[in-house]
């Protein structure tokens, strides 16, 4: 993947939402590992799930955890979450404006056996479908946040030239207890690794499947 063209600061500093269905294909490259984005979820401030929300009159602003968030497109923000799991999240739009697109869920491009060895014990459909699990699988820690996605040492690349086409649907966030009506929750239909439980859409497609092994 080093020859891979990285996703430009450009790219990163549009509405999240136009984002966080374009990384849907794209890839995360970290050290000898990269995997396929399949699953995304955009945040953004003006809604309570997002970490830079802010009940009015209350204004947003960054505190010592949320710096990242509010600092320049195309760098990650990366949180522990409930202090276990680091979470992967792409910054959006201006500076100063907290915005950002969690990574939910990879499939492995490279680096499959590494993975295997960071997820001991896991079958191969749990090693990187869901956002706790890929940060672990790429080795993914606290230390990056802030780190510069076209730069590295995380990076995000363009699709290659023969990637298969994304098949694109939506549905409402997850694990979330605030602004859940909203469909900011995107994902790859042709893939088996976006995590449970499956938008809504793809459903029959699982039937269709049969158990994944």
């Amino acid at each position: 993947m080093a020859d891979d063209q990285p996703l430009p600061h450009a790219f990163y500093a549009r509405p999240v939402v136009d984002v966080a269905r374009e990384l849907l294909g794209c890839v995360v490259v970290h050290g000898a590992t990269a995997g396929r984005i399949v699953e995304t979820e955009a945040y953004h401030q003006t809604e309570a799930a997002c970490h830079g929300y802010r009940k009015p009159p209350l204004v947003p602003g960054p505190t010592e955890r949320t710096a990242a968030l509010f600092g320049p497109p195309g760098r990650a923000y990366v949180y522990r979450s409930y202090g276990i799991h680091s979470m992967l999240n792409a910054v959006c739009e201006p500076e100063g404006l907290a915005a950002a697109v969690l990574v939910r869920a990879v499939e492995p491009v490279t680096g499959l056996e590494l993975m295997r060895e960071r997820r001991p014990g896991r079958p191969d459909r749990e090693l990187v479908a869901g956002p706790g699990r890929l940060t672990l699988a790429l080795d993914i820690r606290l230390e990056h946040d802030g780190c510069d996605l076209q730069t590295g040492p995380i990076r995000i690349v363009r699709p290659p030239a023969d990637a298969r086409p994304v098949e694109l649907v939506t549905g409402p966030r997850i694990g979330i207890t605030k602004a859940v009506e909203l469909p900011w929750r995107f994902a790859d239909a042709s893939s088996t690794d976006v995590s449970r439980p499956w938008p809504e859409a793809m459903r029959p497609r699982a039937r269709r499947r049969g158990p994944v092994s």
